[in-house]
Parts: C-alpha cells; sequence; structure tokens
C-alpha cells in the first residue's frame, strides 16, 4: 500500500463560540486579554462608550498626555465619537477615563492599576510605562472592533467591570526583525512596533547589518549604503538546491528614518537595540572597504545564506572604521544596549593571516578566540564611553566575556547559564523555543522555512529561567526574546504570519507570572483573540487549526480506519472524499472514515462556515495487502513504534 500516516500531532485547536468578544452566553465576563494579567478580579455591570465620554488627565505631564492621546486616536478611529481630554476634575461625574500617577512604586516602572466601573475608569501606574500598558488591557477589554482602521456604527462599545493589578515578570521582553536577508519599508517597521506594544513588550532588536546587506545610513562611510545595501541576486528556494536569480536586491533606513522609527517606538515604550554584527557577519561592508579584512578583496555582497569565511581583520584600521559607525549609531539610538552580534565567526581568515598570527603573539592571546575576546573588548571600552553597554550572541563567551558585556543566549541554554554564573546580565533567545522562522505547522501545508518545529504550544511552554540556575544568579536572567530571521521571508505579511500568533504567546511567558500560566486557558483566549487580529487585517498563521490524523488497520473488514481528532473534539472539522476541497457544507467527521478502497480524503476545520487552517490532503492507495496481518521478523525500536507491526 502507499500511503503516509500523519503521525504528528501538530498543535489543538478549540471552537470559538459567536458571541461578543468581552461576554459569554451566561452574561459572565469573558477576559480575553493577552497577556494575561497578574491579578484580575471581574465585578457586576459594565461601563459603555459613547460620545459624552471625556479623558482626564494632568496638562502638566506631557507623557502622560501622550499616552492620553494615543487612547484617544485609537477610540474616535473605531467609534466616530470625539473623545474630548481634558484635566478639569471630575469627581462626582460619570462616563470618563481618567489618567493618575500614584507615589507608591509597589508595582515597579511598568506596572499599573486598572479599575473599570460601570461608571468611570481610572488608570493608575507609578511611572509612565505602565498608563501604557494599562491602556493595552483596556483596548482589549472593548470589543475586537475597536482595532478596526474605520469607525463601525454596528457596535455597542461596552466592557466589563473589573478591578486589575499587574505587572510584568520579566524587564526584557522583546522582538527580533532581521531587515538584511530582505528589506522591509519604514512603515511596516511602524507596525511590527505596533504589535509588539499590543503585548506589552518593551525592546525591538532591530538587525541591520549582515553578509546580505547594510541597511542603516553611516554618513562617514557612504560607501555602506552605496555598495553594501545591495546585492546582485538571492538565493531563490531550499538552501540545498544552491539556485540563484540575478535580480538585483536592497535598500536601506536613512538617519531621518531612524529617528523617525526611534520615535515612534518610545511613544509605544519600545527601546530599539541596533545590531551591528563584527567581527563575522560582515561581507557587506567588506565589499563596500576591503581594506578592513585580512585578504583585501575584492568582494561582493552575499548573494547565498550561510557564513562566509571573510570577516574584519582586527588591525587599527578597522578599529578606527567600528569607532566611527559605532558612533553615529550611538547618537541615533538612546538605548542602553548596543548589539554587535559576534556570532558564527570563521576563523579561517584569522589562521592565515599575518597580522592576526603577530597580534596573537604580541598580546599573548590564546588562539583566534582570544582574538576575538580581544576585539569585543576594545568595542565594549569604546562603547563604554560613550555610555552604553554591549550585548551579542552567545559565542562573545568564546575566548574570555568582556567585562560589563550582556549575552543573549541562542544555542540553547548554555551560553545564557555560563554568562548569570559569571554575574553578566543574559537575554534567553533559544533557537527551539524562540526562532520564529522555523516551521509552526506540517511543513507540506507551510511556506518554505529555515527548517525546525516551533509551535505556539512549545513557544508557551518556554520558561526563560534555566532549571538548575541558582537563586542567587537567577536574577541575571533579564528575560527573553522571540527571533524573525528572513532568508525565506520576502514580503511583510510572511513576517506577520511567521510571528504571529507565536509572539503573543512568548508575550504572555514574559509577563504573566508562573501561575498564572495555562496552555489550554490561553488557547481559548488566543482564539477570541484572533477578532482583534483580524481587525487588525494581520496575516496571522492559522496552523494551530490543523488536524492530527492517525491511519489504523479496520478490525471488522479489509481496509484501513482514517481517524480524524482535536484534543477537544470533532466538532468543526469537515471533509471529502472525491479529491475536492473541502467546505462547511462537506461531509462533518463523527467517526473514523473506514477506507477500503483507492481515494484521496481532503479534510480542513471550519469556524463560523469559514475555514480556518490548511487543508489536510491524504492519498490512500488500496491493496490485497492493505491492512492485513502483518509479521515483523525483528520489531521496530520502541523509539519509532505506537501501531505494532501495522
Amino acid at each position: 500500500m502507499n500511503f503516509s500516516c500523519l503521525k504528528r500531532a501538530i498543535v489543538y485547536c478549540v471552537m470559538a463560540t459567536s458571541v461578543p468578544l468581552a461576554i459569554a452566553r451566561s452574561g459572565d465576563p469573558i477576559i480575553t486579554v493577552i497577556p494575561r494579567p497578574a491579578k484580575l478580579l471581574p465585578s457586576p455591570g459594565q461601563f459603555t462608550l459613547n460620545d459624552s465620554t471625556l479623558i482626564v488627565c494632568d496638562y502638566s505631564e506631557s507623557r502622560m498626555v501622550q499616552i492620553a492621546e494615543y487612547l484617544a486616536e485609537r477610540l474616535r478611529t473605531a467609534t466616530g465619537y470625539s473623545f474630548r481630554i481634558t484635566d478639569a476634575e471630575h469627581r462626582g461625574k460619570s462616563n470618563y477615563i481618567r489618567f493618575q500617577h500614584i507615589n507608591r512604586d509597589k508595582l515597579g516602572n511598568e506596572g499599573y492599576e486598572l479599575d473599570v466601573g460601570s461608571r468611570a475608569i481610572t488608570l493608575r501606574s507609578y511611572r509612565t510605562p505602565g498608563l501604557f500598558y494599562a491602556v493595552q488591557t483596556l483596548l482589549q477589554l472593548l470589543p475586537a472592533e475597536i482595532f478596526s482602521a474605520s469607525a463601525r456604527s454596528d457596535v455597542v462599545w461596552t466592557m466589563p467591570c473589573v478591578a486589575v493589578s499587574d505587572a510584568p515578570r520579566f524587564r526584557w521582553r522583546g522582538m527580533h526583525l532581521d531587515v538584511c536577508r530582505h528589506f522591509f519599508p519604514k512603515e511596516f517597521i511602524k507596525r511590527y512596533i505596533d504589535f509588539i506594544a499590543l503585548y506589552k513588550m518593551n525592546t525591538f532588536h532591530w538587525h541591520l547589518t549582515e553578509d546580505q546587506g547594510w541597511r542603516i545610513e553611516i554618513k562617514k562611510y557612504p560607501k555602506l549604503t552605496q555598495i553594501g545595501a545591495w546585492r546582485d541576486g538571492s538565493m531563490v528556494g531550499p538552501y540545498s538546491d544552491l539556485k540563484y536569480d540575478t535580480v538585483r536586491y536592497g535598500g536601506f533606513y536613512s538617519q531621518e528614518d531612524v529617528k523617525e522609527i526611534v520615535a515612534y517606538a518610545a511613544s509605544r515604550q519600545v527601546t530599539i537595540i541596533p545590531e551591528i554584527e563584527m567581527p563575522g557577519h560582515s561581507l557587506a561592508a567588506l565589499a563596500s572597504y576591503p581594506e578592513l579584512s585580512c585578504t583585501g578583496g575584492p568582494f561582493t555582497v552575499g548573494k547565498a545564506w550561510g557564513v562566509y569565511d571573510d570577516v574584519y581583520c582586527p588591525k587599527e584600521t578597522t578599529f578606527k572604521f567600528l569607532e566611527n559607525v559605532l558612533t553615529e549609531v550611538c547618537m541615533l539610538f538612546p538605548g542602553k544596549y548596543i548589539h554587535i552580534g559576534g556570532d558564527e565567526v570563521s576563523k579561517t581568515r584569522w589562521k592565515n593571516c599575518a597580522h592576526c598570527q603577530a597580534l596573537i603573539r604580541k598580546k599573548r592571546l590564546k588562539g583566534e578566540n582570544g582574538l576575538q575576546s580581544y576585539l569585543i573588548r576594545r568595542i565594549e571600552k569604546f562603547l563604554n564611553s560613550k555610555g552604553k553597554q554591549i550585548i551579542g550572541w552567545d559565542e562573545i563567551l568564546e575566548g574570555g566575556l568582556a567585562p560589563k558585556a550582556a549575552v543573549m543566549s541562542w544555542r540553547g541554554t548554555e551560553g545564557g547559564i555560563a554568562a548569570a554564573k559569571q554575574r553578566h546580565n543574559v537575554v534567553m533567545s533559544p533557537g527551539s523555543y524562540c526562532y520564529f522562522d522555523h516551521y509552526q505547522g506540517d511543513e507540506r501545508y507551510e511556506p518554505l522555512a529555515i527548517g525546525g518545529y516551533t509551535t505556539v504550544e512549545k513557544v508557551y511552554s518556554y520558561d526563560p529561567v534555566p532549571t538548575g540556575l541558582s537563586s542567587g544568579k537567577r536574577k541575571y536572567i533579564m528575560g527573553a526574546q522571540g527571533n524573525v530571521w528572513t532568508e525565506y521571508i520576502q514580503k511583510p505579511q510572511h513576517v506577520e504570519y511567521m510571528a504571529m500568533p507565536r509572539m503573543a504567546a512568548l508575550a504572555e511567558v514574559l509577563w504573566s507570572p508562573m501561575g498564572k500560566r495555562d496552555y489550554k486557558v490561553f488557547q481559548d483566549r488566543l482564539l477570541r483573540h484572533f477578532r482583534v487580529l483580524d481587525q487588525l487585517g494581520v496575516n496571522y498563521a492559522k496552523a494551530i487549526f490543523e488536524i492530527t490524523t492517525t491511519v489504523r488497520a479496520l478490525t471488522t473488514a479489509d481496509g484501513v480506519s482514517f481517524e480524524l481528532s482535536t484534543p477537544f473534539g470533532a466538532r468543526g472539522i469537515h471533509y471529502t472524499t472525491g479529491g475536492e476541497e473541502p467546505t462547511a457544507n462537506a461531509l462533518q467527521y463523527n467517526e473514523p472514515i473506514a477506507i477500503r478502497k483507492s481515494m484521496t480524503v481532503k479534510t480542513a476545520f471550519f469556524e463560523d462556515n469559514k475555514r480556518r487552517g490548511n487543508i489536510i490532503d491524504q492519498q490512500f492507495v488500496i491493496s490485497k495487502s492493505t491492512g492485513k496481518k502483518i509479521l515483523l521478523k525483528t520489531p521496530p525500536h520502541e523509539n519509532y513504534d505506537d501501531q505494532g507491526a501495522f
């Protein structure tokens, strides 16, 4: 027989009821806020927005006014109401939203309190970021249409009465985006920052330089964008095919673009961490200035993905170049950290470079790893003089860690553990949980990806604090970050597909207390939250709706049994047996399908008559041997056997 058994359970799905986002059929409030607040107490009643609703804040606090304007603009867009902002006293009056700063720091810089009563809403925080996060919770308490791009007259704008006291678990809650393998326009970068802000994340790691393109204007070195920002072709298809197009490709952000994006992020309480790669992943810079290399070139901007042997040569002209570049970078980005990469550095050129070998001997370094540490330490000292600190991928541990460096652990957790034990700050970003360029569903139905398999559920299961790390060292774990590398991601819509909804899962990991973490509860909220993403026009992945399939022998007749399932039953599964695509009117699955003749079964999950997720396509070729008893001379290993000889 010739059929494949779809063995792997993709991810779970549940039916979302066709009821308003905030109120269930029972009349009890269903709180769908992501990430889940630390403390939330529902109470009877609801607050209703109308054209008389006022927003009250202190005009003397400019940042508070900015957040009030942010809320007002969002509410005006969706409702069409005016939402006048005032600093007038409103005690005893009703139907207003009030911002307050409180003089106690029990909630920290990012915590907040939100009280929604039937007459008024109050948002309180010790610091400005908390007010912004209170706004994000408030918006998610409203019907999903509050995120609409135009006024909706068909919605009653109510939210349940609740009391929320909330603060994040981790101080670094980040998302990364590689704009070097593929370039994304300024307006999409802002949209990506909006997603980060929606989920109360606070860090955007902007990967700006690579072998395949240099994406930031440096005025002292114009060739970096004249030459380094453009390549004469790109790898197409799977890496193993080694195929390339000949299309000139590139782009870069001017310094004015960067300033605009940095200001936009700041208004959403997001700090941008720029990454300027060194000493490896630097071919675009070497193509622009080949004298910075060990061999002198010539070079071209990289067309292939992967690691190149040509890296910066650690000579004085190179250090001067890097210092000048970083001087301009520091002026553009006000955040504390500058990411200097440090990963996947080929030592091939250094081993054969007379200057490098002489420097190793002169400085009594421990080989090429010691030379890399020497370069990183010099760059750290320079950035410290500019009031900045460095953070790099965990390879910067090799040869000895720079004195004040923070480490981003991507090759598992070992690098993060080692750095924390040395009392260095750490951001956890292991590939198996935090790389959102991996597949998230059955790869036969997903866009081409670099590999791996990281589902929403797997992301949600992650704990950034490694087991075995002593309580005294856990404080060095600042948080975690999701990474979106773009070798196989060319369009903004594809970035959204790979990032969402895994970003939501990671956001809850980083914000919510461990005791509030429950995947089944999160999943139910996420399915309702998809209505928010629909209103925002997000091209989010539907892998969570995919169906688990199993083929077994029939016990009563020749043939096989084809079982379809979700952990919450078969409701919503429809299928066809004639090869045509299933619709909501196709056969509804209620019990295993008996397959006694050759056919193609196509099945999918439907909600409210709309297909959610991919179509599962299973071909069966039935012969006289199909389903018959099988005797094996050698049993399969237990790791591969869950159906016996079948």
